[in-house]
């Protein structure tokens, strides 16, 4: 084991990964590449990182005795997803070095104090009201000009957890239950041009990278396209890697995260939110970028160099959802395709298969 006091772990060093999804499995192909050993945190057995890392302890995010054993075993922590529960992360640290820290984490839990800390570090959001009741929605409504979406402020992702009010609709009466009776955001529907995410790193020494931002697509609520170059003026795209470095630093964050932004008609930028984490919007860079946003993370909980990026291709980046994973055969005939599986057995609608990655 390495000293946990010191920045740089050695090779040969074990990062325990929370989460044993597609993003934990290409953090450990990462980190085997630089030569270091992966523990993954999951309670699935044979989950996608499972099938690639060196070893997994099999338990729920927050079974104390597995957070020590993974403290134990382990030279640092990472976590590949943003619904880390906070208090099982400031039990690790008081043992291992975790990085990032429980601060982003705990920020991006809460949509509400995830938009007030970006407008307060110079962010702009859309409007957005706090809804904590049925009788609160039309009046939040009314305040975000009209048309919003309703969302819970906790959990929800890939479109779950939200319901669409559009102009002059009356909000249904038991939108409240419908999402749950929790507390939820009202967020007002903004008129953009496109949707981009920039993926930024940040190492230990304070030292900052940021990825070309990726014009991304959705569909259904599902990331289903991300293409770089983004197509946008070089202004806007510095502007928002500016946007990018300045959230960075104002979490003192270490490791990569992605802040998702609306392109106004006037190259002008709202952040929607940020992912405390790797991103899906940055899995082009496995294909396009050296070193990927994957091998960035790692150097940055390793403690190793964070280097500027340097993208070598445009390129397209697809994900594979649901049966779009049966048109594997086409696109394995593809000679412009890169074509990552994610280990997944069974096929469900809405579920993230895989992804493909092309050269244009």
């Amino acid at each position: 084991m390495s000293d946990a006091t010191s920045d740089r772990l050695e090779v040969g060093a074990t990062i325990g990964i929370i989460g044993g999804g597609q993003l934990g499995r290409m953090l450990a192909m990462a980190a085997a590449r630089l030569g270091y050993h992966t523990l993954v945190l999951d309670p699935a057995v044979g989950c996608p990182a499972g099938q690639v890392c060196d070893g997994q302890i099999v338990a729920d995010y927050d079974n104390v005795g597995a957070l020590a054993e993974l403290a134990q075993r382990c030279d640092a922590v990472t976590y590949e997803f943003e619904n880390v529960p906070v208090p099982g992360v400031m039990k690790l640290l008081e043992r291992v070095p975790v990085r990032p820290g429980p601060g982003p984490l705990e920020i991006s839990q809460d949509r509400i104090a995830e938009k007030d800390f970006l407008n307060q570090i110079g962010l702009p959001t859309a409007p957005y009201r706090t809804v904590d009741d049925q009788a609160e929605i039309t009046h939040a409504l009314e305040a975000v000009g009209g048309r919003g979406i309703l969302k819970t402020r906790r959990l929800g992702y890939d479109g779950k957890g939200q319901l669409r009010i559009d102009d002059g609709a009356t909000p249904a009466a038991d939108a409240f239950a419908q999402l749950g009776s929790v507390p939820l955001v009202m967020e007002g529907f903004v008129e953009f041009e496109r949707e981009i995410s920039v993926i930024g790193g940040r190492a230990v020494d304070g030292s900052i990278a940021c990825f070309d931002p990726a014009h991304n697509v959705h569909r259904a609520g599902i990331l289903s396209t991300s293409t770089v170059p983004c197509g946008l003026a070089e202004s806007v795209i510095d502007h928002a890697k500016v946007l990018t470095t300045r959230l960075l630093s104002e979490l003192e964050y270490v490791g990569v995260l992605g802040l998702e932004l609306f392109v106004l008609s006037d190259g002008s930028l709202l952040a929607n939110e940020f992912a405390p984490r790797v991103h899906n919007s940055g899995h082009w860079t496995e294909l396009g970028c050296t070193p990927s946003q994957f091998e960035l993370h790692i150097r940055a909980v390793a403690g190793l160099p964070v280097v500027n990026p340097v993208r070598h291709l445009d390129v397209l980046m697809t994900n594979l959802i649901g049966d779009d994973v049966e048109h594997l055969d086409e696109l394995l005939n593809d000679p412009t395709a890169m074509v990552h599986l994610y280990g997944k057995a069974e096929i469900r609608h809405g579920r993230k298969m895989g992804h493909v990655t092309q050269t244009l």
